[in-house]
C-alpha cells in the first residue's frame, strides 16, 4: 500500500521536538509497522542542531533522517516559506499549492492521501478527490482562530475560503477531539463526514522499570509538566502552586521538561517565587530523552487554565499515564473522558491554585493512592490508547482496512 502524507504547515517541522512533531512523527511509524510505502510532503523539514543554526536542512539530510528516525519513508521536502512579511508568508504558502499538486501527480499514483491540516493547503485533497483516492484530512485545532489570536493573520478571509475549499475536497475528517469536531460540523462542507480520533501512546518508549534520568535526592518528591512552553499550558498556576506548597515539603522539587516562547517569563516568575533552587528548567529535549525524565518524577501535571475553547488532545497525559504516573489535570475537555478521577487520576477545576496545591499535598502524603493511580492509568492507555490503534482506525474509515472498526462507530469509541 502506498500513502502520500502531506504536512505544509511552516510551523511544524517533522523532525522536531515540539508536540506537534510528535504526533507526525509516530503516526508515520504506526503507519509503517503496517509494511506501507510513505512518500512524505513536508514543507518544514528542520531539525534539532541544524535548525537552531540555520532554520532548514539539506534535503539530502532530511532523507536520511527520514529513513533513520521514521522507517521507510521517502521524503520530498516542499518550498519553505519566508520569514517576515506576513501578508507575502501566506501567499507563498497558498503559492505552493501548485508544487504540491505537481508532486503528487509525478509521485503517484497512491491508495491513501492523508494530510494534517495547515492553513493554506488544498492540494493534497484535491488531488485526492481528482483520482478517486482516498482523502483523509487530520484536524487538530481550529487554525484560523487559533492563528489569529497567538501568531497573526492577515488574510482571514481567503483562510477561511481555502478551509472550506479543502474540507469539502476531503474523503473523511480526522479531528483528534469531540471539540475539534464539533468545530468542524459547524461548516457545510463537513457534515456526515467528521470521525474522531483521540491521539495516542507509544508503548515500546515505556517500558517498566526505565531509569530516571534526573534522579532526585533520597526523600525528595518531584512534581513535573513535559510539553513546550506556551501560554495555553497553565504553567504560571503550576509555578504559584509549586511555591505554595514547597513552603510546607521542602523537601520537593519541579522538573519543567521542554522549551518554548513562555520559557523566559517562567524563568523569572520562578525566580520571583524563591523557586531557583527547586524549579529545574531543562530546555528543549530529544523525543528519547522524555521516559527517562518521567521515570524522574512522582506525578505528572496538566494544568490547564480555564480556556474557553478547550480542544486538545494532549500528549503529554498520555505519555504521564504509560509512564505508570499519577496524574493531576484540569477538569476541562477530553481530559474529562480519559481520567477518571479517584481511580486513574485527579482532575482539579482549571486555573485554581488552592485545588492544584491540595492535590499535591494529597499525592505526597500518600504513596500507595500514587501507585494505584498510576498503574490504573497504565493499564488504560496501553491497551487502548495506542498510536497503532489510531492507524487501525484511521485506515478503516479510508475504507483500506478489513478491522471489525467500521465507519459508523461512535465517534468517541475507543481507538484500540
Amino acid at each position: 500500500m502506498r500513502i502520500a502524507y502531506i504536512t505544509a504547515d511552516p510551523g511544524l517541522p517533522v523532525f522536531g521536538k515540539k508536540g506537534c512533531s510528535i504526533h507526525v512523527q509516530e503516526v508515520l511509524r504506526a503507519m509503517g509497522r503496517r509494511g506501507t510505502r510513505i512518500d512524505l510532503f513536508a514543507t518544514n523539514c528542520s531539525s534539532g542542531r541544524e535548525q537552531a543554526e540555520s532554520g532548514e536542512l539539506t534535503q539530502a539530510t532530511a532523507s536520511q533522517l527520514a529513513v533513520t528516525e521514521l522507517g521507510a519513508v521517502r521524503l520530498h521536502p516542499l518550498p519553505p516559506a519566508p520569514k517576515g512579511d506576513l501578508a507575502l508568508r501566506e501567499q507563498k504558502c497558498i503559492d505552493a499549492n501548485e508544487q504540491i499538486s505537481r508532486a503528487l501527480q509525478s509521485e503517484g499514483p497512491f491508495d491513501l492521501v492523508y494530510e494534517r491540516y495547515s492553513l493554506w493547503s488544498f492540494a493534497g485533497m484535491e488531488y485526492a478527490r481528482s483520482t478517486a483516492t482516498p482523502g483523509l484530512l487530520e484536524v487538530n485545532a481550529p487554525l484560523i482562530e487559533e492563528q489569529a489570536e497567538h501568531r497573526g493573520l492577515v488574510d482571514q478571509a481567503s483562510a477561511r475560503l481555502i478551509s472550506e475549499r479543502v474540507f469539502r475536497a476531503a474523503t473523511a475528517l480526522i479531528a483528534v477531539s469531540d471539540e475539534v469536531a464539533e468545530h468542524l460540523e459547524a461548516f457545510p462542507a463537513t457534515r456526515g463526514k467528521v470521525r474522531v480520533v483521540p491521539n495516542g501512546v507509544n508503548p515500546d518508549r515505556f517500558p517498566p522499570g526505565i531509569r530516571a534520568l534526573l534522579p532526585a535526592e533520597p526523600g525528595t518528591f518531584t512534581v513535573g509538566f513535559v510539553g513546550t512552553m506556551k501560554p495555553w499550558h497553565g504553567l504560571p498556576t503550576l509555578l504559584e502552586a509549586f511555591a505554595r506548597f514547597v513552603r510546607r515539603h521542602p523537601e520537593s522539587r519541579l522538573l519543567l521538561v521542554g522549551d518554548g516562547a513562555a520559557r523566559a517569563k517562567l524563568e523569572e516568575q520562578a525566580s520571583a517565587l524563591g523557586l531557583a533552587q527547586r524549579a529545574h528548567f531543562t530546555g528543549p529535549v530529544s523525543p528519547g530523552e522524555v521516559p527517562g525524565l518521567l521515570a524522574s518524577m512522582d506525578v505528572g501535571v496538566a494544568p490547564y487554565p480555564a480556556l474557553r475553547n478547550f480542544y486538545f488532545s494532549p500528549l503529554k497525559v498520555y505519555e504521564y499515564m504509560a509512564a505508570g504516573l499519577p496524574v493531576v489535570a484540569s477538569q476541562l475537555g477530553q481530559l474529562q473522558k480519559l481520567i477518571e478521577p479517584e481511580i486513574d487520576g485527579l482532575l482539579v477545576p482549571p486555573g485554581e491554585v488552592l485545588a492544584l496545591v491540595a492535590a499535591l499535598e494529597r499525592l505526597k502524603g500518600d504513596p500507595e493512592l500514587r501507585l494505584r493511580l498510576g498503574q490504573a492509568a497504565r493499564a488504560k492507555v496501553i491497551p487502548g490508547h495506542t498510536w497503532d490503534g489510531a492507524v487501525r482506525r484511521i485506515f478503516a474509515i479510508a475504507g483500506l482496512d478489513s478491522s471489525p472498526h467500521a465507519e459508523n462507530e461512535p465517534r468517541t469509541a475507543n481507538i484500540a
